[in-house]
């Protein structure tokens, strides 16, 4: 129970951590582009190697400790480091296809889902 725990209070941490830095950029540069998401999705996506690579090599940081700062503050942070991770691991696998259909899919399908979400609302 305690690592469900752990990991709620990651996410709340993931969450600060993610509008905090959005809106620190967002102070500085023009808001014609998203780059504070674009800072976080990027950010994430190299923290996110970054721990899992270093993290699988240490015996003290085990499966539940990976949970609580991958699933939690990583996925609260971006959960586009999730999907650019499993797209990875499509690649290192050599599921090319499945990786494409995956990268490819999950945008635009993602796009359409926004589009029909935003006509849904409009026709309430």
């Amino acid at each position: 129970m305690l690592k469900y725990v752990l990991m709620a209070g990651a996410g709340g941490l993931g969450a600060l951590a993610r509008y905090s830095l959005g809106g620190l950029v967002h102070r500085f540069v023009t808001q014609s582009f998203p780059w504070g998401t674009a800072l976080v999705n990027i950010t994430g996506c190299l923290l996110f190697g970054f721990i899992w690579s270093w993290a699988e090599n240490r015996l003290f940081f085990t499966a539940d400790h990976r949970m609580i700062v991958l699933t939690g503050f990583m996925g609260s942070f971006t959960t586009f480091s999730t999907f650019i991770f499993e797209s990875q691991m499509l690649i290192r696998d050599n599921q090319w296809m499945a990786a494409l259909l995956n990268l490819l899919g999950q945008n635009l399908l993602g796009l359409v889902a926004l589009f029909a979400g935003i006509a849904l609302a409009k026709n309430l």
